[in-house]
C-alpha cells in the first residue's frame, strides 16, 4: 500500500490518513459525512480523469483498453480513493445503525411512558384524558366561507323570485 501512496500529493495523503480506523473512531456522524464527501469527490475526480484520458487515447490506440497502460496513474489514484471510500462508508454505516437503534429505543420508551395503565390508573381523570367528553363541532374557515357564500346565493335567488 505504501508504494501506491507515492503517486499521491501531500494533501491527498493527508486525506487518506484521515480515513485510518483509529482516526475515524474519534469522529462523530456529521464529521464522517463530511469526510465521506471529500473522499468521494477525490475518487470521482480521478475516475473522471481516467475515463477522459482513455477516451482521448481511443483515436491513437484504437480503444480505451489498449490505451490503459498509458493511463495507469489516474486509475491507481481512483482505486486508492475507492478503497478509502469503502472504509469510510463502512464506519458511517456502523454509526448510522447505532443512531437508528438509539432513536428506536427512545421512541419505544416514550410510547411505553405514554401508554395508559387502564381506566383505574392513578393520576389520570376522565377530563384530562378526554374519555367520555363529547367534542364541540367547529367548522373550518373554508367551510364557513363556503356556507356564507351558499346562503348569500340562496338569498339572491329568493329576492329575484320575490321581485317578480
Amino acid at each position: 500500500m505504501n508504494e501506491r501512496l507515492g503517486i499521491l500529493k501531500s494533501d491527498e495523503r493527508d486525506l487518506l490518513r484521515e480515513t485510518e480506523p483509529a482516526r475515524m473512531e474519534l469522529l462523530d456522524e456529521d464529521d464522517l459525512i463530511a469526510l465521506h464527501t471529500r473522499v468521494r469527490r477525490a475518487r470521482k475526480k480521478y475516475q473522471k480523469n481516467y475515463r477522459r484520458q482513455g477516451a482521448e487515447g481511443v483515436q491513437e490506440h484504437g480503444g480505451r483498453g489498449v490505451s490503459r497502460p498509458k493511463n495507469t496513474r489516474a486509475a491507481q489514484k481512483a482505486e486508492i480513493f475507492e478503497d478509502a471510500l469503502a472504509d469510510v462508508s463502512d464506519r458511517l454505516a456502523v454509526l448510522a445503525r447505532a443512531a437508528a437503534e438509539e432513536l428506536k429505543q427512545e421512541r419505544l420508551a416514550a410510547a411505553q411512558a405514554a401508554r395508559s395503565a387502564g381506566p383505574d390508573s392513578v393520576g389520570r381523570s376522565a377530563e384530562s384524558s378526554g374519555a367520555g367528553v363529547a367534542r364541540e363541532h367547529r367548522q373550518t374557515t373554508g367551510g364557513a366561507k363556503r356556507n356564507a357564500s351558499s346562503q348569500a346565493a340562496g338569498a339572491r335567488r329568493q329576492a329575484a323570485r320575490d321581485g317578480r
